[in-house]
């Protein structure tokens, strides 16, 4: 992967249960970045996770990410839990699939660690005039990370440990066709949270990818840049098609959720499995994330 950033760890704080805040700096002034934004760490070799920025955009002399340690994971929240100050890393720069949208109104929906980008969002938009309010289920209160923090914008924030309120009654919240809604949060959350939001104002973040699907049928891949094209057997992913022909795509999470391999599709029908973009994202066929997404067309052309 090009382009990265050498960081170190300068601090590591437990924000709640199994919760780890990481406080990152640099040599140099960091890239600029806005809220919804994420990194990809390197914390070993081949292993690179995806966190979401949860400090203050305006100070570009740290990153912070926080981050929950699952016990069942793949091995990268263990990792990050394991960090201490001095030790040095390496990071992308912020990449953001998570963009927020000016609006008048916002409903927040976290979900757990899903806490993390909504703090900068809530920062920038309480700043703005907009209304808000931000709905915020865990497991209990001592779970939930960035309580203290959030005590400050008062009755605009809920709090709803599931052990004191039971799950979060979404029949309620969705009211109000002109309210912008961002969710993010463990996947039961945001199918609930899809199923029930009005079309058009639901903005969602996954930490992991959607049911994945089975990579059938064969097509044929065109790189208009590299004027290579390529057969796309069933159980072989457009990536892995372009690397064996020797064309380089940036990859990161392998699974869609990440973004850093979205290219620009030049002709053709993308059959779209990943979980960044919107149905309305989706319907323009512009790009395409050639980690898992599939053609529906026999060709596709891409911009690489």
């Amino acid at each position: 992967m090009t382009d990265l950033l050498e960081v170190e760890v300068v601090a590591r704080d437990l924000v709640a249960d199994g919760v780890v805040q990481v406080t990152l700096s640099a040599a140099d002034e960091l890239p600029p970045w806005q809220p919804g934004a994420h990194l990809d760490l390197h914390l070993a070799p081949g292993l690179v996770r995806q966190y979401s920025l949860c400090g203050d955009p305006a100070d570009r002399s740290v990153f912070r990410v926080a981050v929950l340690l699952e016990e069942s994971g793949r091995g990268g929240s263990a990792q990050v839990h394991r960090l201490q100050p001095g030790q040095v890393l390496r990071t992308s720069r912020p990449r953001n699939h998570f963009e927020l949208v000016p609006a008048k109104r916002y409903l927040f929906i976290a979900g757990g660690i899903g806490i993390t980008p909504m703090l900068p969002m809530i920062g920038q938009v309480a700043g703005s005039g907009a209304q808000w309010r931000l709905v915020y289920g865990g497991r209990t209160r001592a779970s939930m990370a960035f309580l203290s923090q959030l005590q400050e914008f008062g009755e605009q924030v809920e709090i709803r440990p599931q052990d004191e309120t039971g799950l979060l009654d979404l029949g309620e919240l969705f009211n109000d066709p002109d309210t912008l809604v961002y969710c993010c949060g463990p996947e039961p959350l945001l199918k609930a949270v899809e199923e029930r939001c009005p079309p058009g104002v639901l903005h969602v973040e996954r930490f992991n990818p959607k049911a994945p699907l089975s990579p059938e049928g064969s097509f044929e891949v065109e790189f208009a840049k590299s004027g290579v094209s390529v057969a796309v057997e069933a159980g072989v992913s457009i990536v892995e098609a372009a690397e064996e022909a020797g064309v380089q795509i940036e990859t990161s999470c392998r699974e869609g959720t990440c973004g850093t391999c979205e290219s620009v599709l030049l002709e053709g029908v993308p059959e779209h499995r990943d979980s960044l973009l919107t149905p309305d994202e989706q319907a323009a066929n512009d790009v395409i994330f050639p980690c898992v997404s599939r053609a529906r067309s026999p060709r596709l052309v891409i911009d690489r």
